[in-house]
């Protein structure tokens, strides 16, 4: 894809912030941020627009950062509001590799639990979209081998002839392939595998949609908006080897307080984004080079009428 979530680069760090925590008057502005990647822009977006038009000041801190600074910047009270991912809960609170996280429901539940109990960080009702990794193939080489799922796919990986592209993350962190290697029964050997440096997915989707050094399957993620551009088909991950990463709003408990009314707004927002409309609103800015703002407009105003 043209973004790279970064949220499983996520670190636990104390580095400086470029902004600085404020104190909040009764009438202060609610200062919302997002990820520097393109569906955070558009996510975050939507907020601001949402809260302007129901009267709620705002301040604009969108593509402030990777998910470490968003963390900091709202944990020092500098952001008050952005969009996270559920799945990273995992990380904040040190309990990856649990199965909690695999469960949508369960997960959301235990994140909003720990972030509310421990950061008074309250976490709104999340989309039923999951932007979480996911192996992707060519529309003709999934016709070709029958590949629907990840266990069609082990079973072409032991029929030999996969290539795979991916970034060293993924490829290396016991999250990424690793999960899938063993969740599957299958095992990708290093001359089936491209390894790209950086995190982006576009470079490993448009390298299996142009077959570029034989790479026939790409690490991609789920809500990637190249890969109906491209062709590409996201297989099913039906063992359930990720955890669900389900976009939600948080917001810190003193804001919530102050504008309750935050939540009523926002909550349809975030209910009409399943899958297939992130990955169109994502491919209307990365492929198609729409303004992130307009897109959002846009599905503010189609949803308001739907």
């Amino acid at each position: 894809m043209i973004f790279a979530p970064s949220r499983r680069a996520f670190i636990a760090t104390g580095a400086a912030l470029v902004l600085g925590a404020t104190a909040r008057a009764d009438d202060a502005p609610v200062v919302v941020g997002s990820k520097l990647d393109v569906e955070g822009g558009i996510i975050g977006a939507m907020i601001l627009q949402t809260l302007a038009a129901a009267g709620i000041p705002t301040v604009n801190r969108l593509l402030l950062g990777p998910t470490a600074i968003l963390r900091q910047a709202i944990l020092a009270s500098a952001v008050d509001l952005y969009p996270e991912y559920t799945g990273n809960a995992a990380f904040f609170f040190n309990r990856d590799g649990e199965a909690v996280w695999k469960d949508a429901a369960a997960g959301y539940r235990l994140a909003a639990d720990l972030d509310k109990a421990k950061n008074d960080l309250i976490w709104l009702p999340p989309a039923p979209a999951d932007n979480t990794w996911v192996i992707a193939v060519p529309g003709a080489v999934a016709a070709a081998h029958g590949l629907k799922t990840l266990v069609d796919f082990a079973r072409w990986v032991g029929q030999g002839g996969v290539k795979l592209a991916a970034s060293a993350e993924f490829v290396e962190s016991a999250a990424g392939l690793p999960a899938f290697e063993s969740t599957y029964g299958f095992r990708l050997t290093a001359t089936a595998l491209l390894v790209l440096s950086g995190g982006d997915t576009s470079a490993t989707i448009k390298a299996a949609a142009s077959a570029i050094s034989g790479v026939n399957a790409a690490m991609a993620y789920s809500t990637d908006g190249a890969l109906a551009a491209l062709g590409l088909i996201a297989l099913v991950d039906d063992r359930h080897a990720q955890p669900v990463y389900a976009p939600a709003a948080v917001v810190r408990g003193p804001v919530l307080d102050r504008r309750p009314a935050i939540a009523g707004l926002l909550r349809p927002v975030f209910a009409g984004l399943d899958l297939p409309t992130l990955r169109r609103l994502n491919e209307r800015v990365a492929v198609e080079g729409e303004d992130a703002s307009l897109v959002a407009a846009d599905y503010l105003k189609s949803h308001s009428n739907g």
